[in-house]
């Protein structure tokens, strides 16, 4: 039985984390109805491979832990994972690292998708917890194309916030990608800026990339901080 939000926030308060882990993340994003990536935590390289077998291939593995919030720079990620062998042989390597703990892998099924995108939340010291939306992956710093709201959001303010970056039309018909399914998208724009009412302990909130599988988005990678932000 999968934790509830508050279970989540309150069990990583009482252990002192400064944030949660990437995993505790996408299970707090899914309690309000986010969509994300089908996981599951393996203590083994024979049970990551039972994992990705059940689930699928590709995968991706990942080494999971709060202290583990910048993956690719730490070495501790495999991507396009095929084979039994090569779950096996990343499982070790991964592990080898010496900075992922015992049992600390992540394996996660591969979402592909042209489209990358952000969402995220932060606390303004006069307006409170605003939500931002926009272009995601490695464009997020280099173009800046985002929006910002204030929570919490209508559906009018999430669907506004969509049509204000500048490559909007990314969300229509791309390269024979069917359009995104902005009703999904906006709800998870609302939840996010409802996620910053609900938890005074949530200081910022980063959904990067949020890709769009199909016509839909899904949270391949998050990351909730955690502090004593205001109202």
């Amino acid at each position: 039985m999968e934790k509830s939000a508050k279970d989540i926030i309150a069990e990583a308060v009482k252990k002192g984390q400064k944030n949660l882990s990437e995993h505790q993340s996408k299970l707090f994003l899914k309690a309000y109805g986010i969509p994300v990536t089908r996981e599951q935590m393996a203590a083994s390289p024979d049970e990551a491979v039972k994992i990705a077998k059940e689930m699928g291939f590709p995968i991706v593995l990942k080494g999971e832990s709060p202290e583990l919030t910048h993956k690719t720079e730490m070495n501790v990620i495999e991507l396009n994972i095929s084979t039994e062998d090569e779950v096996r042989k990343a499982y070790d390597r991964i592990m080898a690292t010496g900075v992922v703990p015992k049992g600390g892998i992540l394996v996660q099924e591969m979402i592909k998708g042209q489209r990358e995108l952000v969402v995220g939340l932060s606390r303004d010291p006069q307006f409170g917890p605003c939500v931002m939306f926009g272009l995601g992956g490695i464009y997020t710093e280099i173009l800046r194309d985002v929006s910002f709201r204030v929570a919490p959001l209508t559906e009018f303010d999430a669907m506004q916030m969509m049509d204000e970056i500048k490559a909007k039309k990314i969300l229509d018909e791309f390269r024979g990608k069917p359009a995104v399914d902005k009703s999904l998208l906006a709800k998870a724009l609302i939840a996010v800026g409802q996620i910053g009412l609900d938890y005074n302990e949530v200081k910022e909130l980063d959904i990067n990339p949020l890709i769009i599988s199909g016509d839909k988005p899904v949270a391949v990678d998050a990351l909730v901080i955690l502090g004593n932000g205001k109202k």
